[in-house]
């Protein structure tokens, strides 16, 4: 279980305060705005490297990384990444929210859940493993944060439920805040669908029309014939010459 033990530095430098004209020049110049804060201490505005936020967003630790910030002609501190806004089109960094962090005290963070080996179920008896949970939240020393929780899956079969309880971790280190009962991954069938007989295709397909062409018969014989019952045959014109003679 690898730790966000990277060694990196984010550089900043910091800024006035601003509307979204002023972050828009910020962009503009090839930075990002950002905001510092946490441990008790003011918010401070800063402007940042895209590339430097993100190759720590696209490491091993990807936004757990515990980093040390290095704000221009001002304070040095330990910090990771809690929020970020990307532009949908071109995909590019809007804005990164920054988290002061204290080494010696606890953090509760989101890690990721990798699935490791090959299931019984699957090689066996022919299922296929579906993932349920893939993140677990957890709480622990800013050090201690794991890049990712492994959960073996290779004795899983049918009617068996890996759980967040299964889950292996150090217990001195970590503490699960996710339910223990919640379902990590299990075994399912393959849901396929049927497809529809040839033949029974092409018999609906001719009876089709057949329905409306009816009905759209008997609608004009109504039709025709005002004040008629439905149902209720009309007489014929010879046969009512008969009987006035």
């Amino acid at each position: 279980m690898a730790t966000a033990t990277e060694s990196n530095v984010l550089e900043a430098q910091s800024r006035t305060p601003g509307n979204k004209n002023v972050a828009r020049r910020v962009r503009q110049g090839g930075k990002i705005p950002g905001v510092l804060y946490g441990a008790g201490k003011e918010s401070l505005t800063v402007t940042l490297d895209p590339r430097q936020v993100t190759r720590i967003l696209h490491s091993a630790t990807g936004h757990n990384t515990i980093f040390d910030l290095a704000v221009e002609g001002g304070e040095r501190t330990k910090a990771m990444i809690v929020d970020w806004q990307y532009e949908p089109i071109k995909s590019s960094l809007l804005h990164i929210d920054l988290k002061r962090i204290a080494m010696d005290q606890t953090l509760t963070v989101s890690v990721p859940v990798v699935l490791k080996g090959e299931a019984a179920g699957v090689k066996q008896q022919g299922g296929i493993l579906e993932q349920i949970l893939r993140e677990v939240e957890v709480e622990c020393l800013p050090g201690d944060i794991p890049s990712a929780i492994e959960a073996d899956v290779s004795e899983l079969v049918f009617g068996k439920v890996l759980r967040v309880s299964d889950l292996t971790h150090d217990e001195k280190k970590i503490h699960f805040i996710t339910d223990a009962n919640q379902p990590v991954a299990h075994i399912t069938t393959v849901k396929e669908e049927v497809a529809p007989a040839a033949d029974a295709v092409a018999a609906e397909v001719a009876a089709a029309p057949a329905e409306p062409e009816v009905i759209k018969k008997g609608k004009q014989e109504v039709e025709g014939e005002e004040g008629t019952e439905a149902g209720e045959k009309p007489e014929k014109p010879e046969k009512k010459e008969k009987e006035k003679k």
